[in-house]
């Protein structure tokens, strides 16, 4: 039994915090460069221009990439082995609490959803739990800002509806959301599960590296086709029309019930924020 102590925990999430707002993925930037590249539309390259600009302008400053610094979520992967001495989910808010204070990041949280109070500190953050083999401790922050959170979406599709059905939704949500989620996107797919794992799968996929395929070549396929279909759509960069309107899809699946097609489609925006670290 290994045991790892609250204060340390606190300490890498609030460093994570910082790095996910202040640098941009290498996947990402190298996925924006090479679109840049064959993006027909002049106006369209110039707006990858100001994105690439931005995003190396925040790194060499250490300021934050945009203003939407967003709600923390928070993947925990927890070796069987270990032993947190104190609290774990009060460590990673603290963490979130001091890591958004100190990188004078905007803090987006409010109480209630209705009462629209603001917390002040960006707490508490979402967390996902999972127990995995070993004595290790795995922190991944992913910011989320909510101009492509809100664009995001779940529905309860019929099995007889298949391949086609969750093309047709994954397309039209991506079209419902235009401009808003800042694109080029990145699309997290979920299918399978029930509602709720279809949706945290979907967030669990936008984790994946831009250019990840998936193992399965009939999922591989999906997501090619539809990186395809949606950047057909000419919604284009920040959506003033071009080429580029998603720079990858990402499919996460797991089985279902014999009655149920869920699906959920997580969208994020062009810097699609996350840092990790093991302890």
């Amino acid at each position: 039994m290994r045991k790892i102590k609250a204060k340390e925990i606190a300490d890498v999430v609030s460093r994570l915090c910082a790095e996910a707002n202040y640098y941009i993925c290498d996947d990402i930037k190298r996925a924006l460069e090479a679109q840049r590249e064959i993006e027909t539309h002049p106006r369209a390259r110039n707006v990858i221009d100001k994105l690439l600009e931005n995003a190396q302008i925040a790194k060499n400053e250490e300021i934050a990439i945009c203003q939407d610094t967003g709600m923390a979520v928070v993947f925990v992967e927890i070796g069987q082995e270990v032993y947190v001495e104190g609290s774990l989910e009060d460590a990673i808010n603290q963490g979130v609490r001091e890591g958004y204070e100190k990188g004078y990041l905007r803090k987006s949280v409010v109480k209630d959803p209705l009462d629209r109070i603001n917390t002040g500190d960006n707490t508490p953050a979402v967390i996902h739990y999972e127990i995995v083999p070993g004595d290790s401790l795995k922190i991944t922050v992913a910011p989320k800002g909510f101009g492509s959170e809100n664009m995001s979406g779940v529905k309860m599709l019929k099995p007889s509806d298949g391949e086609a059905g969750i093309l047709d939704f994954v397309v039209e949500t991506v079209y419902k959301g235009g401009g808003n989620p800042c694109p080029p996107i990145v699309v997290g797919v979920g299918i399978g599960g029930t509602m709720e794992k279809a949706a945290l799968l979907a967030k669990k996929a936008l984790l994946l590296p831009v250019d990840h395929k998936n193992p399965n070549t009939f999922y591989a396929n999906m997501e090619e086709a539809l990186l395809k279909k949606i950047n057909r759509l000419g919604i284009g960069p920040m959506g003033w029309g071009g080429d580029t309107t998603a720079l990858g899809v990402n499919i996460l699946t797991y089985p279902t019930h014999i009655a149920g097609l869920p699906v959920a489609v997580n969208i994020g925006c062009h810097v699609t924020r996350h840092a990790s670290a093991v302890i």
